[in-house]
C-alpha cells in the first residue's frame, strides 16, 4: 500500500507540473494549425494556470472532506479527459476551454498527491525519502514538459503533448481507486461553504490573471481591474472565514509560525523554480542562442538532471545529520551564483552560457526542495493534511506568478532578460 501510494503520487504530480510547461515550447505550432492569433495562442498556456491557481485551496480542502484517494481518482480522470479533448480540438476556444479545465482538475489532484505521501507514510526517513522523490518529480516537470514538448512537436505533432495525458491520467485514477478500496483515505466528512469557495476562486483568479498579464501593453487596464476585484474579494473572503465553522484554512496552520514561514520561503523559491527559469531559459536558447525546438529541450536535461540526483540522493543523507533550515540555506548559496551567471552571460558556446550555471542551479535547487515541504507539513495533524498540501501549493503558485510577473516587468522595461534573472536571485537570497 505504501509503495503504492508513493508512485501513484508522484506520477499524478509528474502529469500536473509536466502540463505547466508542455504546450510552451508548441505554441508556435497550435497557432499555424489552428489559425489563431498570439493573444489566443498565449491564453492556452495561461487558461491552465488561472485555473489551476484559482481553485487550489477549495480542491485541497475537499481531499479532506471526501477523501484523498477518492478525490485523487476523480480528479485524475477529469484531467485526462480535458486532455484528450484539448489534444483533438480543431478551434482555439475548445483548446483553451480544455486547458482550463484541465487547471481545475490539476488543483485538485496536485494537493491530493501530497495528501496522499502524508497519509501512506508516518513522519520520520521514510516520509523524507518519499518526499525527497515527489518533490524531484515536482522540480523537474518544467525541464521534463520542455523536452517533451520540443521532441513530440517536432518529430511528430503538438497534439501528442496533450494527448499523454489519456494513458497516464487513467493509469493514476485506477490505481487511486484501488487505494481506495484498501481505505486509505483520511475522509472527516463535514462540508465545505459555498460562499467561501465562491470568493476564494474568485480572488485567486482575478490575483493570477493581473500577476500573469501585467506586463502585457495588450491587456489594458484589464489587471488593473482583476487585481482590484481580487483585493475586494479577498478582504470579503477573510471576514467570511472569520464566521463561518467550515473553514478553507485551520487557523492552526495560519498561527503555527513554522508553517507561515515556510510557506513564504516557498512562495519566494517558486519565483524561480516554478515557472520563471524554464521560461526565460527556453526564450533566451531559442532566440539569442538560436537553438531549434528539440536543442532548446535538451539543453534542460543538464539542470533537471542535476536538480534530480540531488534531490533524490544527497538531500535525504544530509536531512539525518542537519536542520532542513540549515539545507535551504546552502541551496540558495549554490543557486544565486548560477542565476548571476545567466545574467551576466548571455551567449558564447553551450558549456559557458548553459551548463555550468544550470549545474549551479541545479544543485542549490536539490538541496532547498525537499526540506522546504518537511518544513510546511511537520506537525500537521490527521484532518489538516489536505489544508496544509493545498496551501503549500497554493504558495508555489503565486510565488511562481509573482516572480514571472515582476520578471517579466523589469526585462520589458529594461530591454535584456538579464534583469530577470537577477530577480529571481533577489527572491533566493531573501530566502536564506
Amino acid at each position: 500500500m505504501r509503495r503504492l501510494g508513493l508512485w501513484t503520487s508522484c506520477l499524478a504530480q509528474l502529469l500536473v507540473v509536466l502540463d505547466v510547461s508542455v504546450v510552451n515550447v508548441a505554441l508556435p505550432s497550435i497557432q499555424a494549425e489552428l489559425g489563431i492569433g498570439r493573444i489566443t495562442a498565449s491564453w492556452v498556456a495561461m487558461a491552465y494556470s488561472l485555473g489551476f491557481a484559482g481553485v487550489l485551496l477549495v480542491g485541497a480542502r475537499l481531499a479532506d472532506v471526501v477523501g484523498t484517494a477518492r478525490l485523487l481518482s476523480w480528479g485524475a480522470g477529469a484531467f485526462a479527459l480535458a486532455g484528450t479533448i484539448g489534444g483533438l480540438a480543431t478551434d482555439g476556444w475548445v483548446l483553451v476551454a480544455a486547458r482550463a479545465a484541465q487547471g481545475l482538475a490539476a488543483a485538485v489532484v496536485s494537493p491530493a498527491t501530497f495528501t496522499l505521501l502524508t497519509i501512506t507514510h508516518a513522519e520520520g526517513p521514510r516520509r523524507t525519502r518519499a518526499i525527497a522523490l515527489w518533490t524531484a518529480v515536482g522540480v523537474a516537470g518544467g525541464g521534463v514538459g520542455n523536452i517533451a514538448s520540443g521532441v513530440l512537436t517536432e518529430l511528430i505533432s503538438w497534439r501528442l503533448t496533450l494527448l499523454i495525458n489519456l494513458p497516464i491520467g487513467a493509469g493514476v485514477a485506477v490505481a487511486a481507486a484501488v487505494l481506495h478500496r484498501w481505505k486509505v483515505d483520511d475522509r472527516r466528512g463535514g462540508r465545505i461553504s459555498v460562499t467561501g469557495a465562491v470568493l476564494a476562486a474568485g480572488a485567486f483568479t482575478g490575483a493570477a490573471y493581473a500577476l500573469s498579464a501585467a506586463g502585457d501593453p495588450a491587456a489594458g487596464v484589464l489587471p488593473v481591474v482583476a487585481g482590484g476585484s481580487a483585493l475586494v474579494l479577498w478582504v470579503l473572503l477573510a471576514v467570511q472565514q472569520r464566521r463561518t465553522p467550515h473553514k478553507l484554512v485551520p487557523g492552526a496552520l495560519l498561527r503555527d509560525r513554522t508553517i507561515a514561514a515556510g510557506n513564504v520561503a516557498t512562495a519566494l523559491t517558486a519565483a524561480c523554480f516554478q515557472v520563471g527559469l524554464w521560461y526565460f531559459l527556453t526564450y533566451r536558447m531559442q532566440n539569442q542562442l538560436g537553438y531549434t525546438a528539440i536543442q532548446a529541450g535538451l539543453a534542460f536535461l543538464p539542470l533537471t538532471t542535476v536538480m534530480v540526483v540531488v534531490n533524490l540522493v544527497v538531500t535525504p543523507r544530509l536531512m539525518k545529520r542537519h536542520a532542513p533550515g540549515g539545507l535551504v540555506a546552502a541551496g540558495v548559496t549554490f543557486a544565486v551564483p548560477g542565476l548571476i551567471w545567466f545574467a551576466v552571460l548571455d551567449h558564447g558556446p553551450f558549456a559557458v552560457a548553459v551548463l555550468v550555471p544550470s549545474i549551479m542551479i541545479g544543485i542549490g535547487g536539490g538541496l532547498l526542495s525537499t526540506p522546504l515541504a518537511t518544513i510546511v507539513t511537520t506537525g500537521v495533524r490527521t484532518g489538516h493534511t489536505g489544508a496544509a498540501s493545498g496551501l503549500m501549493n497554493t504558495s508555489k503558485q503565486f510565488g511562481g506568478a509573482i516572480g514571472l510577473a515582476a520578471a517579466s516587468t523589469v526585462t520589458a522595461t529594461t530591454g535584456t532578460d538579464a534583469a530577470a534573472f537577477v530577480v529571481m536571485a533577489a527572491a533566493l537570497v531573501t530566502v536564506s
